[in-house]
C-alpha cells in the first residue's frame, strides 16, 4: 500500500498534537509495511473561498423558497405579504444562515457572478484534477481532518471564523467529490 501525506495540510494553524497524531500513524502504517510519502497536493489555499462562495450559492438559491407561504417558518404576526415574508426570514433563520444568504446573493449577483461564483467552480475542477492525480501514485492520502484536537462536550465555536477553518482540511476533498 502506497500512502500520501500532503505537504500542503500541515502549515500555519494546525496544532501540534494533530500533527503529531498523523506522523505518529504514519510511523505505525511504515512498520506494518506500507510505503509512506509527502507529496504537494496543491491548491488546498484556494478550497475555503471556492467552498464558501458555492455553497452559499446554494444555500441562497435553496433557501429563497423558504417565505413562509409554501415553505418553512411563519411569523405569528405581520402586515402584508411582503412584512410577512421579512418578518419569517429575519425570525426563521439564525445568524450563520443569514450570513450564507446573504454572501450566496452577492456572488450570484449580475456584475459578479463570473467573478466569484464561476472562479469558484473552476478552481473546484482543478481541486478535483489535482486529487486525481495524487489518486494515481497513492492508494490513500494520509492527513488532518481537523487543524485542533475535538472541543470538549459543551464548547462551542462562536467566532464564526474559528467555525469556518475547522473546515479547512475536509473541504478540499469535499469539493473533489471524495
Amino acid at each position: 500500500m502506497k500512502i500520501g501525506i500532503p505537504k500542503d495540510y500541515f502549515g500555519e494553524g494546525l496544532d501540534s498534537e494533530v500533527k503529531d497524531a498523523i506522523f505518529k500513524a504514519a510511523e505505525v502504517l511504515k512498520q506494518k509495511g506500507a510505503i509512506v510519502e509527502e507529496f504537494d497536493l496543491s491548491l488546498v489555499e484556494y478550497a475555503i473561498p471556492a467552498y464558501y462562495v458555492i455553497a452559499s450559492a446554494e444555500a441562497s438559491s435553496n433557501l429563497s423558497r423558504f417565505d413562509g407561504v409554501k415553505y418553512g417558518y411563519r411569523t405569528e404576526e405581520y402586515e402584508g405579504l411582503h412584512n410577512m415574508y421579512k418578518k419569517s426570514r429575519s425570525e426563521g433563520f439564525g445568524p450563520e444562515v443569514k450570513r450564507r444568504i446573504m454572501l450566496g446573493s452577492f456572488v450570484l449577483s449580475s456584475g459578479y457572478y463570473d467573478a466569484y461564483y464561476l472562479k469558484a467552480l473552476r478552481t473546484k475542477a482543478l481541486i478535483k484534477k489535482a486529487f486525481d492525480r495524487a489518486f494515481e501514485k497513492y492508494d490513500v492520502i494520509l492527513s488532518p481532518a481537523a487543524p485542533t484536537t475535538a472541543p470538549k462536550i459543551g464548547d462551542s465555536l462562536s467566532d464564526p471564523l474559528k467555525m469556518y477553518l475547522g473546515d479547512i482540511y475536509t473541504i478540499s476533498v469535499n469539493l473533489a467529490g471524495l
